[in-house]
């Protein structure tokens, strides 16, 4: 949001290597291990499946001997095999009890997971600088956020209960193959294994450019349609909606190819895969048949043979899918991980203090320079314009000094700077004699109320907004600022009155009615210290007049800053500062800059003129 012509803060590029997927894990883990007795449950209840699910075809191959019976043994036909059955019904039921024990137990763990790295990516973003915030692409990043949390979840059903599983499965299986018969069926199956698993990562490594490719063309669409939505009226005021849709379909378009690549090469991916399953089965199949005819296997022992094949290779099927939602998994925590990892232009330095001595507050600015690009060239002259050049002034404890002067002064700057918005390149603001920099910005926010020129409210009630001064206000301290706001009797004429819904950033009402909705909203924060930035500039003139003597009395006993273009709203102010090119030019009350005849006199005189015609 850019005010009075300011310059717009400049993007900071930083280039940084992208962590490996190890070191994303590892950063994963600290959050789990919050739960560390289910996970260990979790893995417990998984291997207990796995060796379940491994005991079912050995119960099978005994089965299938046991039914190799002699004519006129009616007593072992009924017993052995009803025993066995009932043995395998019970491994086949162990095995889907584990499976969701296990999920039972670590869902707290996983979901746990997701809600604190959520909370501490949503926290970061509050902490981080206003220069982010006006750079950020809020579609890309809300859905930056979204994938982020939802591949935790993938990521450690995958991991945990897909791939360390099957290597579990695997390692039982070839125990059992090198035990009971010969090593070349363990050597088969893990040669097949190994080449399996060496194809599917080489591809999937080659395809994960693709699915990024898409991922970040889907971002952008969606980055489009959402600021496209949000501003619904400027699209309209200029009849730019085929504009909008073709560039959404740019978009879309580029979409659509990166997915098309994705899904083509899948293909191949799949039909390689099947190949080396064929291959591997076939050769043990193979193998086990030539140990039946030889007279070395039994039927059991086929029949085995193939059931743990299958029972292997069903998951080797899905394996390429699982390592492609790995990676992807890990890339989306990745970018919410850097946005974790975004660092904050302004921070509160070691050991900072809260704020003290807030009864009667004083604000200083000491020869304050100011620009929003600070870096420099090689000659070592500043990159950005200077938007403040020295400026000193002080406003008293319970005074109120009022800032005017032409766009781009530097006037909106001011109340940046008091709130710790940006860090100053030169000079000290002072609160109650504590420089901004060496207290905890929290205390700072908290002393000072204000009323911006651009008011944009939440999508939800009017009472929520007003209540955002001062959460836990009670209703009737609600509706007490907002009479005092003159917007009481606004509210209390619509049909659903304090809940009425004000729609998206407030569009749903006027300019006037947003604004007085924020002074209502700083009323009721009710702070020592009140900035006021062209704070009736949407109003009428008998709602200004009106609106001005409840500020005045708001200001009473109160350290103000007064940031004005209509100098008609700063001639009770105890001093007034004219300011132009980020320079204090002129300084005094109403009376005495008039008698200067200087520019203030000229900008009153020329105020008047147009308000006579």
């Amino acid at each position: 949001m850019r005010h009075h012509g300011e310059s717009t803060p400049s993007a900071t590029p930083v280039s940084a290597a992208p962590p490996s997927d190890w070191a994303t894990i590892g950063r994963l883990l600290p959050y789990l291990w919050q739960y560390k007795w289910r996970v260990v449950a979790a893995i417990v209840f998984m291997v207990g499946a796995k060796m379940a699910n491994v005991g079912v075809p050995v119960l099978l191959k005994t089965l299938v001997d046991a039914m190799d019976l002699k004519l006129g043994e009616p007593a072992a036909l009924l017993v052995v095999p009803v025993g066995l059955l009932l043995a395998y019904g019970g491994l086949r039921l162990s095995t889907s009890i584990f499976s969701e024990l296990r999920e039972l137990v670590f869902a707290k763990a996983t979901q746990g997971a997701a809600r604190s790295i959520a909370l501490q990516t949503f926290e970061h973003l509050h902490a981080l600088s206003l220069r982010f915030h006006l750079e950020r692409q809020t579609g890309g990043m809300t859905r930056d956020i979204e994938r982020g949390v939802r591949g935790i979840e993938s990521l450690i059903s995958f991991t945990l209960f897909n791939v360390v599983a099957t290597l579990v499965e695997v390692v039982l299986v070839l125990t059992v193959l090198a035990v009971k018969f010969d090593a070349w069926f363990a050597w088969i199956t893990l040669a097949a294994l190994a080449v399996y698993i060496l194809f599917t990562v080489l591809v999937t490594e080659w395809r994960t450019q693709f699915r990024r490719e898409a991922n970040e063309f889907d971002s952008a669409a969606h980055t489009k349609a959402v600021d496209s939505l949000l501003n619904y009226e400027t699209v309209k005021y200029f009849n730019n909606e085929g504009f909008e849709a073709r560039r959404y379909d740019e978009s879309l378009e580029r979409l659509r190819r990166a997915r098309l690549k994705s899904q083509t090469t899948l293909s191949m991916l799949n039909a390689g895969q099947q190949l080396i399953i064929a291959i591997g089965l076939v050769a043990m199949l193979w193998r086990a048949t030539q140990g039946v005819v030889d007279g070395r296997m039994t039927l059991g022992d086929l029949v085995m043979v193939n059931a743990f094949m299958i029972q292997l290779y069903i998951p080797l099927n899905f394996l390429g899918v699982i390592y492609r939602e790995i990676k992807q998994s890990l890339t989306d925590l990745d970018k919410m991980f850097v946005l974790m990892d975004k660092q904050r232009e302004v921070a509160d330095a070691p050991g900072a203090q809260p704020l003290t001595g807030l009864d009667h507050p004083t604000v200083r600015f000491e020869n304050v320079h100011f620009a929003y690009d600070a870096s420099r060239n090689a000659e070592g002259v500043a990159n950005g314009r200077p938007i403040l050049q020295g400026v000193s002034f002080e406003i008293p404890a319970g005074k109120t000094v009022a800032v005017v002067g032409p766009s781009g002064s530097g006037k909106s700057t001011l109340a940046r700077l008091l709130y710790r918005f940006y860090d100053i390149q030169q000079g000290r603001i002072t609160i109650a004699g504590q420089e901004l920099r060496e207290v905890t910005q929290a205390s700072v926010r908290q002393a000072i109320g204000i009323v911006p020129q651009d008011t944009v409210l939440f999508n939800d009630t009017v009472a929520y907004n007003i209540a955002y001064g001062r959460t836990g206000a009670s209703q009737a301290e609600v509706e007490a600022a907002a009479r005092s706001a003159r917007i009481h009797d606004f509210i209390a004429a619509t049909p659903t009155g304090y809940a009425t819904m004000v729609g998206e950033r407030g569009l749903k009402l006027s300019g006037g009615e947003k604004q007085r909705v924020a002074i209502a909203r700083t009323l009721l924060k009710d702070p020592p210290i009140l900035i006021f930035d062209e704070a009736t500039s949407a109003l009428d003139s008998a709602n200004e007049r009106a609106i001005q003597s409840e500020l005045q009395s708001a200001a009473q006993n109160k350290t103000t800053l007064l940031i004005a273009h209509r100098l008609s709203t700063v001639v009770e102010a105890h001093e007034i500062l004219v300011m132009d090119a980020g320079r204090i030019i002129e300084r005094g009350t109403h009376a005495e800059l008039l008698a200067q005849r200087g520019r203030y006199a000229s900008m009153w005189a020329l105020q008047q003129s147009d308000g006579a015609a």
